[in-house]
């Protein structure tokens, strides 16, 4: 069932990824992160907030976590990405994120001291290879020049940001209900949010409303954030975030067919290396292969 919600998430984000790029010139990004996560509020607090008053107490207690979590998660990733989107292709965007499962384990070793063997550290520098060629392009004289493409730096500062909300979810509270918990990391996601979007309004930058920027809207509130959030929560910390991570694997696949069929992308050779290292890099880092047993980075075994 966890391995299910993986799937489901991957593929909601990825749908996430391609709106954003191909509405950027009609909704900006802190518009469309704020009305996002506004809409997924007001879903989720007709199941949820009763929860979260129920365990007000608990919440409290754990205040700190969840700030963390609704700066990192909702306020910060989602923001990002959205402000990436204005100057980067869906299918770069992707690509740059999908070395998050490797930047889990970097930051679960820093955090929690889990060990990181010689393999993993090989892992790491091949997947974030494979995320330098993205940003750069190809050209080695990218990184002479200081000429780095923005949006692809701005979605590897998002990816961290998730990396480190997915390590924390170690951190989660005992007995705190999971719709308390993201009905609490919403609304704090939302008091950053909004100081940010009026800003972006009195700049000028405003969203053209259109059945495309609603059904936009609609869609990431519900199924990028509302079930998405849900399921990636439950099975992170079902299976915990080294397990769960190299599912996001799988949106460079999603991400690359929608972008192809929806924006009119192009699959390039340097995508197709970029992809190559980055899979490299993760399955070196979570995989190993032992006598027919295939082992994972935890060290728990499953029947391969």
């Amino acid at each position: 069932m966890p391995y299910i919600l993986l799937i489901l998430t991957t593929l909601f984000w990825s749908g996430n990824f391609v709106l954003s790029r191909g509405m950027h010139a009609e909704i900006p990004p802190f518009t469309l992160s704020f009305w996002r996560w506004m809409v997924a509020l007001l879903i989720l607090s007709g199941f949820g907030l009763r929860h979260l008053l129920a365990q007000r107490q608990l919440a409290l207690h754990h205040k700190k976590f969840i700030i963390i979590q609704g700066i990192v998660g909702v306020a910060g990733f989602n923001s990002l990405i959205y402000m990436a989107m204005q100057t980067t292709t869906a299918i770069n965007a992707v690509l740059v994120n999908s070395c998050i499962p490797v930047i889990i384990v970097v930051l679960s070793w820093i955090l929690y001291k889990d060990r990181l063997s010689v393999r993993q550290c090989l892992g790491v520098a091949t997947s974030l290879s494979g995320v330098l060629l993205i940003i750069s392009g190809g050209e080695s004289a990218t990184f002479l020049k200081l000429q780095f493409n923005r949006g692809d730096i701005l979605v590897f500062i998002a990816a961290v940001c998730w990396a480190y909300y997915s390590a924390h979810l170690k951190r989660y509270p005992q007995g705190l209900h999971p719709l308390a918990y993201q009905v609490g990391i919403v609304m704090v996601g939302l008091v950053i949010l909004l100081p940010l979007y009026l800003l972006e309004i009195a700049t000028g930058k405003t969203m053209t409303v259109s059945m495309g920027s609603l059904v936009t809207i609609l869609y990431v509130a519900i199924f990028a954030s509302v079930l998405a959030f849900i399921f990636w929560n439950r099975a992170v910390t079902m299976l915990g975030a080294n397990i769960a991570g190299p599912f996001i694997h799988l949106m460079p696949v999603f991400s690359t067919i929608l972008a192809v069929l929806f924006l009119g992308e192009t699959l390039t050779p340097t995508h197709v290396q970029a992809i190559c290292l980055i899979f490299g890099g993760i399955l070196l880092t979570t995989f190993r292969v032992q006598k027919g047993k295939r082992v994972q980075a935890t060290g728990k075994e499953e029947q391969g």
